[in-house]
Formats: C-alpha cells, structure tokens, sequence
C-alpha cells in the first residue's frame, strides 16, 4: 500500500531540477575553496572552479565574509527539496548572507567598478518584473525557474544563492568566489568608513528582521512576543523596541500559553514566528517529519494563535517550506487573528533606510550578533559543531577567506573550531 510520503516523494521526483543558467568556469582552469553538499550531514570543502561572467549584466565578487545560521542546517540534514551533490552552499537565505569586493564586470555594468566593496542581497531579482519594480524583490517572477515551487506554491518566488535547485540552483557564497546575476540591481555598495562587520547583515539578517517588525505592523504600545530568539529574534525585539513597543520573548510551551496570558491579560498584541521548522517539539510531529508525512510543523504556530489577543497579529519570517498537519484554522478564525505571512524580505525596500537611519547614526549596531570568527577552511566542521549547538553556537558567524580585512576593534578575532570547548 502507498503511503502519503511515498506519494509525496514521487510528487517531488517528477519535477526537474532547473537551473536558470549553466556554471560557467574561468578558461584558465583556476579553482577555489568551497563548501559543498554530498549528503545528509556531509559537507566538504572542495577546490571548485572559479566562476567566470555568464551574463553581461553579471558580476565576480571575491568574498570577504559570510555566514551560517539555523537555516542552513535544514540543508546540512537533506531536508530542503532539489538538492544535488556537489551544489555549493551558502543560501543567504533567513540567517545567511555574504558580501565581498568586484573581481569582474560584465560588459552592461556601469554604476559597479572593480575593487568596490559591495553587500549582496541573498534573493536574485530581475530588476524589470512588477515586484522588483516595488522593491520586492524576494518574489521576483523571473529568475527562479523552479516547476516543483510552481506546483507546491502557484508561483515561484525569487531565485536565491545556495539554496538547492528548488530555488534556482545558484552557487552560494560560502566559497571564495561567487557569481552574482544582474549585479547593479542586487549589490548595495558600502559607503567608506564602514566595517565590514557593520554592512554585513544588510544582506538578510537585518531587512529580515526588520520587515518582520514592520509587515506584522507593530506599533507603539504593542506588547509584542517572539518565538526564536537567534540572530533574526534578537534584532527583531531591538527593531521592535525602537518602534516603542513592549517586548515580551517567549520560548514557552504549549502547556504553559497560561502563563503569558497570566503575564498579558487578554493575549499579547503581536506574536513574531523569527524560528524555524526545523525542529518539532513533540514525538508526534518528530514521526511525522521523519516519514515525510510532513515537510513543516505547526507547533510554533499553533503556540502564537493560542498567544495572542482576539484580533492579534501573527507575523511569520521563519523559514517554512511546506505542508504541516494539525494547525489550528479554527482559533484562527473564530479569534478574527490576522495570520500574516511575511515572505522573504525585500532586501532592497530596507537597505537605504536600515543603513541611513540607523547603522550611519549608530542608532543599531549589529556586530552583537558576531560570536566567533573561523576561517572558511572550517566550514564542514562549523556545521556540525552548530548543529550539535557546541561552545553554545546559536548566533552569526563570520567566516574569513584569504580576501577578508582584519577583525575590526570590538568583533571577535580568528579562532578555529577544534580550539573550541565541547
């Protein structure tokens, strides 16, 4: 007899795996360091060949930083659909992000210049559809091909680096050199006199964060509750103060809602999803998610529903990817709940204003989010000492290649993970 998870794979199997273009290699036959997949729990680095301009809108970066964060251990377990041996990883997608300094132009770049110190957006946009003319450039409608996405969604939403041929297939920036398509419209060049550990975050962390703040509308006086506080909640409670309103984090069970309706009389006002599906919380939807009965969980959702007020807000930014059994659709509507899903965010919507009205005037300083430095040599062993949360890793990384500055005063410096504490 089948069984709705044999049904589901074969659902996933007939549809193909696109790429929106080909690898190109430099003719020279130069290669870099890379961190790529094999296999659930396997990740290598590789000498892989450096790529070369595709596209004439197309840029070379040589990386100078980027990180890994909950999100990428979705890829590290096989869990993310359309994964290839061999694909280099680094998604920028949720936690991840990188930014680096222009190695190569293609011939229709004008406004870039090489040796300019540049953020990348983790989302590839056209610049030309109707979403990225709105500077929404996380569903851009042209640069992810994907018919699986089609199929399980109605639409596609924007190609993102590194993360598997669901969204795309783009080589990822956990390498030392990356391709990134229409170039003028996903860099944000850094002005001087910022450090590399300040802009970073510019490519998701901190548009994420932020959209999940404002798309959830919250407003002053809002007492506001966070599932998941990583790197994304963090800023987020830092985001939400700074709109004035009162953060209460929570990480509390289901069992235990009583106790934030004892703390909140009424239900909070706005309850932000900054976690992830990654990790159920009960044997129930840990035998699910094993049998592939379901790709996401409900747990965290359910939690936010229960949590907040008659005609409260529940924003979701954390990655979901699927289908999750058990949501509660009836508190959801007899509540009257606003059940929002932020999407990906739109990097480009937020990147002048996060930068202008807050890195420059020093009204948020991101680097608290920077525990330890490793060089890019340690990424298969970063994996898995995050994975098994070791010397307490749950925030941002910075990963060093040979194009990388020097730490800057305050951020931690270089360190390997074998020197790291069990």
């Amino acid at each position: 007899m089948q069984t709705a998870a044999n049904k589901f794979q074969e659902r996933v199997r007939a549809y193909p795996t696109e790429v929106t273009t080909e690898y190109k290699a430099r003719k020279d036959g130069s290669t870099m360091k890379a961190l790529a997949w094999f296999g659930p729990d396997d990740v290598r680095i590789v000498d892989a060949p450096i790529p070369d301009i595709v596209d004439p809108d197309d840029v070379i970066l040589k990386v100078t930083g980027t990180t890994i964060c909950g999100s990428d251990l979705h890829l590290y377990h096989g869990e993310i659909m359309a994964l290839q041996k061999g694909d280099i990883l680094g998604h920028e997608k949720l936690h991840v992000k990188f930014m680096g300094i222009i190695d190569q132009v293609g011939s229709n770049v004008k406004d870039l210049r090489i040796g300019q110190r540049v953020v990348s957006s983790f989302q590839i946009g056209c610049g030309k559809c109707r979403y990225c003319k709105e500077k929404l450039s996380s569903f851009c409608d042209r640069t992810n091909p994907s018919s699986l996405q089609n199929y399980m969604y109605g639409t596609q939403d924007a190609g993102l680096f590194g993360y598997s041929h669901f969204t795309g297939g783009f080589p990822g920036g956990q390498a030392e050199y990356v391709r990134v398509p229409v170039a003028e419209y996903n860099l944000l060049p850094i002005p001087e006199g910022l450090t590399d550990e300040q802009v970073l975050f510019l490519s998701d962390v901190l548009p994420t964060s932020y959209h999940n703040v404002v798309d959830t509308e919250v407003k002053e006086g809002d007492v506001v509750g966070i599932w998941g506080l990583g790197p994304i909640g963090q800023c987020a409670a830092r985001w939400a103060k700074l709109k004035s309103a009162s953060r209460r984090p929570s990480t509390l069970k289901s069992s235990r809602m009583s106790h934030i309706h004892e703390l909140v009389p009424g239900g909070l006002d706005v309850a932000l999803d900054c976690g992830t599906f990654h990790e159920p919380k009960t044997l129930l939807h840990k035998a699910q998610k094993l049998l592939m009965l379901e790709t996401d969980v409900p747990e965290t959702a359910n939690e936010m529903i229960l949590s907040v007020r008659k005609r409260g807000r529940c924003g979701l930014v954390a990655v979901h990817i699927g289908f999750a059994n058990g949501f509660n659709i009836g508190a959801l509507m007899e509540k009257g709940i606003r059940f929002i899903g932020n999407g990906q965010a739109p990097t480009k919507k937020y990147w002048h204003e996060i930068l202008n009205d807050y890195i420059i005037p020093g009204k948020f300083d991101p680097t608290f989010v920077i525990p330890h430095r490793v060089p890019l040599e340690d990424m298969a062993k970063l994996y898995a000492a995050f994975d098994k949360r070791q010397d307490k890793v749950l925030k941002v990384f910075v990963e060093e290649t040979k194009f990388s500055s020097p730490p800057s005063p305050g951020c931690p410096k270089m360190t390997r993970v074998d020197d790291w504490k069990n």
